[in-house]
């Protein structure tokens, strides 16, 4: 139930009630929360300063109403005081405005800056079985598209609609004391409008999550499709995958229509309501006979009551996109790593290379073994290969020895040290993996092969791809250690990344290195200098090999025979030649032309 729990987490399909939500946001602007006050500080003092203006405009309008044209000397001292007070406060609320909007916008990207970097740092800790539940453009989509949401959120959605709120309760408390009868009139409106405003809210809601799903799944087959572009055009399928984006992109567009439609109905309705409350305030404000400052206030207050309104629903748009964002993110943060250091762990300097596998079971789904019951030890500084049919467990032992998957049962061991009370750090330190798709940064040669660590020197870059038969090939390159490397290394060969992966393994300084497949699919002539590499990197440290090809691992000092996930047989290549058991009829398949 956990597991499933978890998997929904990572589809961002759980929903979080929203104290839940409120108390996650609050723990990333707890760090920032005095500069929020003082905003919140600044926005009522400016949301104060701007209600009181058209109560200047209201009482200047009476007492120019009032004088006449022999007043003289009044007339111009009203007129000079009004346009200075005027100014005053409209500078000042201008002052105030840019203060809290400069304070704001800091401390909102501050607290997204903070935000990316612990959803990054979270994905980071993930296990390689949690990255399988979840595809790649989708963890895009919420480390890039939902942050910015979330960042809208705190640096101009929280601060208007705080503003505009205020901005509406003071406007009704000023419409009731300057006149009450007035302003039950227009309650009658403003009820109306509240109650569309509820509608809209509960539409866009619902209309905001389907939205912001459809997105989701369309970048989700983007990032895979265009990733697997070479296979499509290999086998012709453009069309069915035209038609299967068609889908995606139709279901997107649907739902933006959807949205565009509750804004088109809405945005008009509170207009119609706006113009419906001016006439009303003229009407009633003749009938019953208020002074013609006190009309013009109403009229002034009514545009900065229902401006606020209009400018809610953009806002309501902006928190359910933030909403929806929120809650996908915090879905992601909310599942829990799978495999983490114990407390007390610790960290270990050097490992001799003594590995030992005690009874270990270990199944990626419930119940459904591939490891069953393994045990085995491997002596420091020996190499040692697995073999066996594919499916067979001999990839995810290597992958369990540096902690990729945890087992259910069972111990794996290190120099006697269960791995468990070893920091991943260490551990992943310790142990150089050397694998069949090799993966190369967009880069150059040498930050690929030092993975921009500067503590390496362009001398020791140099001599690790001189150890592995690498410097033969960067050497004829035009810019050779600078060659730009570009996406994956596609503009290398499958045994020049190979390579590479080799020097960047060496130069790490590995004492137990893991080789899976590390020579498949590779030319004659780019294996004869694998090989020749291999043979110096014995000497680095212990040596563990996955190889369907057992030419290349019959010098190993003990060879592991899988099937169905249990070892089957163990030996040297000469003592299970003796045997004549499955060792033997793989090695009879391979050289029986010979």
């Amino acid at each position: 139930m956990a597991l499933e729990n978890d998997t929904m987490k990572l589809k961002g399909d759980h929903k979080i009630p929203r104290r839940q939500l409120i108390r996650h946001l609050y723990g990333f602007i707890r760090p920032e929360i005095w500069k929020f006050l003082l905003a919140m500080l600044l926005i009522a003092a400016n949301v104060a300063l701007d209600i009181v203006l058209p109560l200047l405009v209201s009482k200047t309008t009476d007492v120019l109403t009032g004088l006449t044209p022999s007043s003289g000397t009044q007339v111009l001292l009203a007129i000079v005081s009004f346009t200075v007070g005027y100014f005053i406060l409209a500078v000042s609320n201008q002052v105030l405005r840019a203060a809290e909007t400069l304070l704001l916008q800091h401390t909102g990207q501050k607290i997204i800056y903070n935000l990316r970097m612990r959803v990054f740092t979270h994905i980071e800790n993930m296990s390689q079985h949690q990255f399988t539940e979840m595809p790649v453009g989708s963890l895009v989509t919420r480390v890039a598209s939902y942050t910015s949401s979330m960042s809208e959120l705190f640096t101009t959605t929280l601060v208007q609609m705080l503003r505009n709120i205020l901005t509406i309760v003071g406007v009704l408390i000023i419409m009731i004391i300057l006149s009450p009868v007035l302003a039950g009139f227009l309650s009658i409106i403003i009820v109306v409008l509240f109650i569309a405003s509820m509608i809209f809210n509960r539409y866009i809601s619902g209309a905001f999550a389907k939205e912001r799903g459809y997105l989701s799944d369309l970048n989700t087959f983007l990032s895979e499709n265009l990733s697997g572009m070479k296979i499509t055009q290999i086998f012709n399928q453009e069309k069915r995958k035209e038609n299967q984006f068609n889908e995606k992109n139709n279901a997107y567009y649907h739902s933006r229509i959807k949205l565009m439609l509750g804004f088109g109905i809405y945005r008009p309705f509170v207009s119609f309501l706006y113009f419906g409350a001016i006439a009303l305030t003229f009407y009633v404000g003749l009938r019953i006979e208020l002074s013609g400052g006190l009309i013009v206030g109403f009229y002034l207050y009514l545009s900065r009551f229902f401006n606020p309104i209009q400018e809610l629903a953009d806002q309501l748009n902006s928190l359910q996109k933030a909403k929806t964002a929120s809650e996908r993110l915090f879905n992601l943060l909310e599942v829990k790593p799978e495999v983490l250091d114990k407390p007390t762990a610790r960290d270990i300097d050097h490992f001799e290379g003594k590995i030992e596998f005690k009874n270990v079971w270990f199944a990626y789904n419930k119940e459904e073994w591939i490891l069953r019951d393994v045990s085995f030890v491997i002596d420091p500084k020996t190499t040692v290969a697995f073999v066996g049919p594919t499916g067979s467990g001999k990839t995810t032992i290597l992958s369990l020895i540096v902690r990729n998957y945890e087992i259910q049962k069972g111990q794996i061991l290190i120099d006697d040290i269960d791995i468990k009370d070893i920091t991943i750090t260490s551990l992943r330190r310790a142990v150089g993996q050397m694998l069949q798709d090799v993966f190369l940064f967009s880069g150059t040669i040498k930050t690929n092969i030092c993975l921009h660590d500067e503590t390496f020197t362009d001398e020791q870059i140099k001599e690790a791809c001189e150890y592995v038969n690498a410097d033969k090939f960067i050497n004829k390159l035009p810019k050779q250690y600078e060659e730009e490397v570009i996406e994956r290394g596609e503009n290398f060969s499958q045994g020049q990344r190979q390579l590479l992966s080799f020097a960047r393994t060496v130069l790490h300084q590995p004492q137990i290195l893991i080789l899976d497949e590390a020579t498949a699919n590779i030319d004659t002539e780019t294996e004869v200098l694998i090989q020749e590499s291999l043979e110096k990197m014995k000497s680095i440290g212990t040596m563990l090999v996955v190889a369907h090809r057992l030419s290349t691992i019959q010098k190993c000092d003990q060879i592991f025979v899988l099937q169905e996930g249990v070892i089957i047989e163990r030996g040297n290549h000469q003592a299970l030649l003796k045997q004549k058991g499955f060792y033997y009829k793989l090695y009879q398949l391979q050289f029986e032309d010979n």
